[in-house]
Parts: C-alpha cells; structure tokens; sequence
C-alpha cells in the first residue's frame, strides 16, 4: 500500500511522490502561492520552478529509501500533482512516530481530497509502516486544516509557541495527534 495508487474520488488519487512530478508540482505551487502565503515559510523564487521542485523531490526520495520521509502527491486524472502530502521525522523503535504536512492546490480545495488523503495516510502509517501516532501542527487561524485533521480522528494536545517560521515571523501553532493503535511497537 505504500507504493500503491489510492483514488480518493472520481477523478484524483493519492500516490508516492516521484521525481516526474517536479515540473506539475512547480505549477501548483505557483497557482497557489498566494492563497497558501499564510500559512508557508517565506520562500525562494526558485522554490517554484520546475528544477527547485527537482532539487526537493530529489531529497525527499532520498529520504524516503532511509526510511526518514515518505512522500505522496494528489494527482488529477491527467496524472499532473496538485498536492502534496508527507510523513516526515518517521521514528520507530519506543517512539513509532511520524508529523504530517500536507497542502492542496488552490483550485482542487473545499473538495474534501485533504481529509480522504489523510484518512488514507494514517491507514497505511499504522497498518504498514506500524505507527502508533501521527502529529500534524497548524498556525491558530488555519481553521480549514484544523476541521480536517479533527474530521480524521487528531486531537489537539497542545499550543505551542512561536514553533514555526511561517509568513515572514515566528508563529504559534496548535499541535494535533492521532493515535492509531495502543499495541507494542513492531520488530
């Protein structure tokens, strides 16, 4: 299920990043930039371009092969990312913990892909790669991100101050979890 494609409506799926995705991934983020601005790092130009994105999926699959990140993208029914989803600090042992990111292009958002991709994240982070928790954060005015990650089952356990450099400033964020099974860790 990891490698595997998962359809999350008629038209869009959910499958593992792969570096062909650089130039739609560039596109996205470019279309959606302004209305992801409140809630993104400040970044480079070249963060939009098709070798920016080249250069990031490039690290992320490196990271993925060391068990540290696992990527996946939203695709259309032409197969172009208008989304990105990641597992990352995937820790195993005592902890079998992992954060969630994930955004969704401008013109594909309200359309409930954000909650089907996560419910579907979490499913294979326990069920495969034997997670027993998932932590997610928002900036407090994030209330769209906040309605998904309580639709699937995260519970907010915290505030944490000045936690991340979003938007040009230190911002607050709320944390969420979801525990996604109280037995031993695997192996």
């Amino acid at each position: 299920m990891i490698h595997d494609s998962h359809r999350l409506d008629a038209e869009v799926r959910l499958r593992p990043a792969a570096l062909g995705d650089a130039a739609s991934l560039a596109d996205s983020l470019s279309r959606s930039r302004t209305y992801m601005q409140p809630w993104e790092p400040v970044r480079p130009d070249t963060f939009y371009t098709e070798q920016g994105q080249r250069e990031r999926l490039a690290a992320r699959l490196a990271d993925r092969e060391a068990g540290r990140v696992m990527p996946w993208v939203i695709a259309d029914a032409e197969d172009r990312a208008i989304g990105g989803f990641t597992l990352s600090n995937v820790v195993l042992g005592p902890f079998c913990s992992a954060v969630l990111g994930y955004w969704v292009d401008v013109a594909y958002a309200g359309r409930g892909l954000a909650t089907a991709a996560v419910q579907r994240i979490c499913t294979v982070a326990r069920d495969e790669l034997r997670l027993h928790r998932v932590e997610a954060g928002t900036v407090l005015d994030n209330v769209a991100s906040q309605r998904v990650l309580t639709k699937c089952g995260f519970e907010a356990f915290g505030t944490a101050p000045r936690y991340l450099y979003i938007n040009g400033e230190w911002r607050d964020h709320r944390l969420f979890q979801r525990i996604l099974h109280d037995g031993p860790p695997a192996g």
